[in-house]
């Protein structure tokens, strides 16, 4: 099984005729995931790439029966992208926009309040079921199909590196999830452990954190109280000074709030097996997942 996305997901994408919709929306057909429309303002009732492109969210969603989608739209503009899609009612949105103000994202968190989509992002790499979905920029090859392992990440890059070592070791994936690392996002950690824990063919879990914020304090507490499968966690940016930001607008790090080190504490004190180098995070894998 998997989590948010599988082989039965009917994607559409915003800003498909742009260069970066343009190029990923082809990776992901190439992937085999079903791609049924594009929403582009102003260019509707053109076919891009042999996918129809519509001018709203809307629109889109009714004559194509979409049920997700992913957002390659510039950062003035993707707050309103998503709350368009928010609007039309679409399940899943995926927005892989990196640069967008926090006060729009502030507005958007409000706007979504009540609402039943599900946002991940922005600033990510996406989703991925293997062998089913791919959704985002990740590069698709590498996963492996088939589980047991489910990975969920605030950092695209570690997320690659994470499934490449699982890969080597033999480890399937059921779901990876690149959360992005923006201050103020759609989904959290406890969000997709919840999932995981309720998925059957997730085993054990794999969750990457970063210096800064809280979240993965929270999500630790929530893990011994709610999850009852393996976690390997892994905290990035360690060595970073305090106030020093490191590649996410979120990896800021304050006095002694958002360090790596009492991310490792609240980690280990709440059960979960911490990888501290992370070239050894597959061995540790294995270990503990198989």
């Amino acid at each position: 099984m998997s989590i948010f996305v599988n082989k039965h997901t009917r994607l559409l994408v915003q800003g498909i005729t742009g260069r970066e919709g343009s190029f990923h929306t082809k990776q992901c057909q190439a992937y085999g995931t079903n791609v049924v429309a594009g929403v582009t303002p102003g260019k509707g009732g053109q076919s891009h790439e042999g996918i129809p492109v519509f001018n709203t969210v809307k629109e889109a969603r009714q004559i194509s029966g979409a049920n997700a989608s992913m957002i390659f739209v510039p950062p003035p503009f993707a707050a309103d992208a998503i709350m368009e899609a928010v609007d039309a009612e679409i399940e899943l949105i995926v927005c892989i926009t990196e640069g967008i103000p926090v006060l729009d994202m502030m507005r958007v968190k409000k706007f979504m309040a009540g609402k039943k989509s599900r946002l991940i992002g922005p600033n990510c790499p996406g989703i991925i079921t293997p062998g089913e979905c791919k959704i985002g920029i990740m590069p698709g090859p590498m996963h492996t199909p088939g589980g047991p392992a489910g990975v969920v990440s605030r950092s695209g890059t570690l997320t690659y590196e994470v499934v490449h070592q699982l890969s080597g070791q033999g480890i399937g994936q059921t779901t990876c999830i690149g959360i992005g690392g923006d201050p103020v996002n759609g989904t959290h950690f406890i969000d997709v452990l919840e999932a995981f824990q309720n998925d059957p063919e997730t085993k054990g879990i794999v969750m990457v954190g970063e210096i800064g914020g809280n979240a993965e304090e929270e999500a630790a507490f929530f893990i011994k109280n709610h999850v009852t499968k393996p976690v390997v966690g892994f905290i990035a940016g360690l060595t970073a000074p305090p106030g020093r930001r490191m590649g996410h607008a979120g990896a800021i790090i304050s006095g002694t709030s958002g360090t790596g080190q009492a991310k490792l504490s609240a980690m280990r004190e709440n059960g979960i097996t911490v990888c501290e180098n992370l070239g050894e995070l597959g061995e540790i894998c294995k270990k503990v997942f198989v």
